[in-house]
């Protein structure tokens, strides 16, 4: 029987993000999105992840506006974004009043399905954020932080993933956001999830070991429903893999996209345009389209990798990079096996750096290693030895209950903070997020503003006379 393939593209989101710092401009955005709205994408991933923090730190935009002249130009395409469970696009836990408003807005400005995740893959911390898209309409997505280890099986995962079931989400994506996965090990996943959920399963990983394609290939072969690619100006390398051409390898067997590559060309010229204009200005730096297998080799991604080496560089110990290595999977088995991903891949790291620069394991420990051992970022996989807990909290108590469940609401408290800014109900969510950062946005804003009302009096005067 045919199987339509579903193309979820994040040229807009994920892969400038991964290969450009999110740099990417709406105005650079706004010519080609009515021709990308009529391709018939399953989705367009155009927003969450680091596009929020983009924009109010380095590109002087606000996200929201961001959001609604997308879904402006974009009437016919479901537009989706990534979202951080119970950290929404921030680095820390928010109380669920402030999540629950957090979706609405997202929703109501214009997303139609929303990708939610734990570092941790510990679903309590996604509970609330489930249920707030379903009470708002939202497609919920849940997806599983892949990552490699002896506990990681595809029991870990079908049992994950019947939970997620359990609670009501639409979807589930396999989000191997540290290109680990290799096709026959992605084929034996997509088949333990079939066997375990009826849910539609999307598939999401990067080029960076050169593994991509081949996987997605087996993933559709073993059952997946859809896929996220990238127009391929913007693919490869840490990236995904070219939209083109897995519409291309599909073209005329059972599992066609029914997407005409005559059309999606069309969209290619524009984005080799903005290729050309990133490698001139050095934003894209042609080593972010390398293959690296390092990941394969150590099994840690790739940012993880470099971020290693640059902490031991500064404390004059990159000879003890092999040391790091070795000693990531010890700390990694001792605070219960999180999954290396952001922060958990930065908490282990650096606890790792410490422990063989210091020349004694655990003399020195993080207050995120801490917290983590804590029970403060959520569950981990497999439970951390009390003996453990003892030497890195003392008498400090680990908690058991859902992060969340400590804090009290913050939403009115976080308006009152930022009223004097506040110039649109979503603002206080950049504020909540990024409290920091927000106020210099605001006041840019305030005074951009200012001085295109001054020069409309101005003009107004001058017609006059």
């Amino acid at each position: 029987m045919a199987k339509k393939i579903g193309i979820t593209e994040t040229v807009l989101r994920d892969a400038h993000q991964s290969l450009i710092a999110t740099r990417m401009t709406i105005d650079e955005m706004l010519p080609i999105l009515s021709k990308m709205d009529k391709i018939g994408f399953h989705s367009v991933e155009c927003w969450g992840g680091a596009t929020f923090d983009s924009c109010i730190r380095f590109l002087n935009e606000d996200p929201w506006e961001r959001l609604r002249i997308i879904r402006r130009e974009m009437p016919n395409s479901k537009l989706q974004m990534l979202f951080r469970g119970q950290n929404m696009l921030g680095y820390r836990h928010y109380a669920d009043d402030v999540l629950e408003y957090f979706v609405q807005k997202s929703v109501s400005n214009g997303i139609d399905i929303i990708r939610i995740f734990d570092a941790l893959n510990d679903i309590r911390n996604l509970k609330t954020a489930i249920k707030a898209a379903k009470k708002e309409g939202a497609h919920a997505q849940v997806a599983i932080s892949y990552t490699l280890g002896e506990v990681f099986t595809d029991k870990y995962f079908g049992d994950y993933a019947k939970q997620i079931e359990a609670e009501g989400a639409d979807s589930i994506c396999i989000k191997d956001m540290a290109a680990l996965l290799t096709p026959y090990r992605t084929e034996s996943l997509v088949k333990a999830l079939k066997e375990v959920t009826n849910l539609p399963i999307q598939l999401h990983t990067h080029y960076t070991s050169g593994l991509a394609s081949m996987c997605m290939m087996k993933g559709i072969e073993a059952g997946a429903d859809i896929c996220d690619t990238a127009m391929s100006p913007l693919a490869n390398g840490t990236s995904h893999m070219p939209t083109e051409s897995l519409v291309a390898a599909l073209a005329g067997t059972e599992y066609d996209t029914g997407l005409d590559l005559v059309l999606l060309n069309e969209i290619r010229d524009y984005f080799m345009t903005l290729r050309a204009k990133y490698i001139k200005s050095g934003q894209l730096d042609p080593k972010m389209l390398a293959v690296d297998a390092n990941a394969l080799i150590y099994q840690v991604p790739g940012g993880m990798l470099s971020n290693l080496l640059s902490q031991l560089k500064q404390a004059g110990k990159e000879d003890q990079f092999t040391d790091v290595l070795q000693e990531v999977p010890r700390v990694r088995a001792d605070s219960g096996n999180p999954p290396l991903v952001t922060p958990t891949s930065q908490i282990v790291g650096t606890q790792a750096v410490f422990n063989i620069v210091n020349g004694e394991r655990y003399k020195m420990v993080t207050s995120e290693f801490r917290e983590m051992v804590a029970g403060r970022y959520g569950k981990t996989p497999t439970e951390i030895s009390d003996e453990f807990k003892k030497k890195i909290l003392g008498d400090e108590k680990a908690i058991t209950c859902r992060p969340a469940d400590l804090l009290e609401p913050e939403l009115e408290k976080l308006k009152i903070e930022c009223a004097e800014w506040s110039e649109q109900p979503e603002d206080v969510l950049t504020y909540a997020m990024f409290p920091k950062v927000a106020p210099k946005f605001f006041k840019d804003r305030r005074d951009r503003l200012y001085n295109i009302d001054k020069h409309s009096d101005a003009a107004k005067k001058i017609h006059m006379v």
